[in-house]
């Protein structure tokens, strides 16, 4: 199998090992409130590019929760990957617009069933800068099979987050800080923060090229924030997905954290779970 060199990757490695048959590139661009990520995919896309749908493919039905993107099943999962042309022996690399923020659900996913993935480091825009091209034309992988490992133990619900955030372990908040004081709310029920949850909006993860800080700014980042590589972090979001780029973040610093899977959107919905409004105490 293509050995991935970290749990990222640059636009020249995958370049490099473009024509691999052993590759797999998925697209996984997404937004809230849209436009659907398809679109963008059909107007133009990395060369043998793979489309999956997150509301769809790389979740659950949001009606069984918990949260607005709850986890997909082992089956259901190998299911819409095997349809793909994705099995056990193929290298994955995913990649969205947004500086990983969609594409480390994939890297998530992937590690909590016991198969390694990475995320292309700038996504579209590092392709495109290093004069990578863009097609229209989709690729014709035939179906393959791919098998779930054993589940590894790193997601929490709202009852075992607070349990662990009783027991002194940090909880991250990857929102945007103006969500996370409740200053807006677009989506969720309730505004606010899981009271004792630090401010980490995602995108402090990334420099100005919309690549991922080195591991020694990354450690320093979170250790700011009390996790380090003894402390056992959990990281929320509004639903569970832009939580896995802190968790991609805080693995390339050495952390190895939990994600609570329903997030914010699971904790605002339960009347009886308090919220907290304002700046994170000192």
């Amino acid at each position: 199998m293509l050995r991935l060199p970290s749990a990222i990757v640059t636009a020249a490695w995958l370049r490099d090992h473009a024509d691999h048959p052993e590759l797999r590139i998925v697209d996984v661009r997404w937004s809230l409130g849209g436009p659907p990520g398809r679109r963008a995919y059909e107007q133009g896309h990395l060369p043998g590019a793979i489309f999956l749908d997150l509301d769809t493919e790389l979740a659950a039905d949001p009606s069984i929760g918990p949260g607005r993107h709850p986890l997909p099943g082992a089956s259901a999962l190998a299911d819409a990957l095997g349809a793909h042309g994705i099995g056990d022996e193929h290298t994955v690399v995913a990649y969205d617009d947004a500086g990983g923020s969609v594409a480390s659900r994939l890297w998530w996913l992937f590690r909590h069933w016991g198969h390694d993935a990475a995320v292309l480091d700038g996504g579209l825009r590092a392709w495109t800068d290093a004069d990578g091209a863009l097609t229209t034309a989709a690729p014709d992988h035939p179906a393959a099979t791919w098998t779930p490992g054993v589940a590894r133990d790193d997601v929490v619900d709202a009852g075992e987050l607070v349990r662990r955030r009783d027991a002194g372990r940090p909880i991250i908040d990857a929102r945007a800080a103006e969500r996370y004081r409740g200053e807006v709310e677009p989506v969720d029920a309730r505004p606010g923060h899981i009271p004792g949850a630090r401010s980490a909006p995602w995108a402090g993860n990334l420099d100005a090229t919309g690549r991922f800080l080195s591991s020694p700014e990354l450690a320093k980042r979170y250790a700011a924030l009390s996790a380090g590589p003894a402390s056992e972090p959990v990281a929320y979001c509004g639903s569970g997905v832009n939580a896995t780029h802190a968790l991609l973040a805080m693995h390339l610093a050495g952390i190895e954290g939990t994600l609570y899977e329903g997030s914010w959107s699971d904790w605002a919905s339960h009347d009886e779970l308090p919220a907290a409004i304002g700046p994170q105490e000192a």
